[in-house]
């Protein structure tokens, strides 16, 4: 069995009972990939909770899923990540309103590019090291604790697949996603400490996409094949299968659903 179909196969399945009640964090949750991850999240029974720095998107995001499957509790919250305080008071907040922390999902998103190394402009280095890093940086290290308290706590990063085999126009965005797989590794050797003899009880790990697509941009491209794309109902399907992987399995992994490179 390839990676990618490993990672399909984790996917599918994956029923209600697994995520019923479980109480999992959505950052960056108002673009394509978060509103299709609410929607499989709340299906599946979870308790939701969207933080997105667009108010409006995050509110039609979280009213969707809450249409969708009718008696979810999605709830957002306008949370700017690039600040460590108002990160933390986050999770002080899903985890005093609810009670736990099961899983934090990271979406934040963005890409800047050349056409050339030698074009790279290094103002998207700071822009990408902010939205791609930073908010990595601020996420996992204000729901550690809460995850640890957890007994099925995830911190999931979704990352690309350039990070491992980066191209000469986009150095910066690889090397981007390259910092934020190291740190999330970083976490999961945390979680596999804190497990000591009996191994880690939480997961942190990295879900690994070519490029991500969806209805708006098929529409838009409709003779584009977007070849090896991930659709954002896939990866929702995925990171809701994540929770039927022991943490001893999961800890520290990178699960491909493209091809490697």
């Amino acid at each position: 069995m390839s990676a990618c179909e490993e990672a399909t196969t984790m996917a599918e399945g994956n029923g209600n009972g697994t995520l019923n009640g479980a109480v999992i964090a959505v950052a960056g949750a108002a673009g394509p990939a978060g509103r299709a991850t609410l929607l499989r999240l709340a299906e599946a029974g979870a308790i939701v909770v969207g933080a997105d720095a667009d108010p409006a998107r995050l509110a039609e995001a979280v009213d969707a899923a809450r249409y969708a499957h009718g008696g979810a509790t999605v709830v957002g919250d306008t949370v700017d990540l690039l600040d460590l305080d108002a990160t933390r008071e986050w999770a002080h907040r899903v985890e005093k309103d609810f009670g736990r922390v099961d899983g934090v999902v990271h979406l934040v998103g963005g890409w800047r590019g050349s056409a050339t190394f030698a074009e790279t402009d290094l103002a998207d280095w700071d822009l990408l090291e902010k939205l791609l890093i930073r908010t990595v940086q601020h996420t996992s290290l204000a729901f550690q604790e809460a995850l640890q308290r957890s007994d099925r706590g995830r911190f999931l990063l979704i990352s690309a697949a350039g990070a491992s085999k980066p191209t000469a126009g986009n150095a910066a965005y690889a090397a981007s996603k390259a910092a934020a797989e190291a740190w999330t590794l970083a976490l999961a050797d945390a979680f596999r400490k804190a497990g000591g003899d009996a191994g880690p009880q939480q997961a942190a790990a990295i879900l690994v996409v070519k490029a991500l697509v969806n209805d708006a941009m098929r529409a838009e491209r409709p003779n584009a094949k977007f070849a090896g794309f991930t659709d954002v109902k896939e990866l929702a399907e995925a990171i809701a299968g994540v929770w039927d992987r022991p943490a001893k399995e999961l800890n520290g992994t990178r699960l491909w659903l493209t091809e490697k490179p």
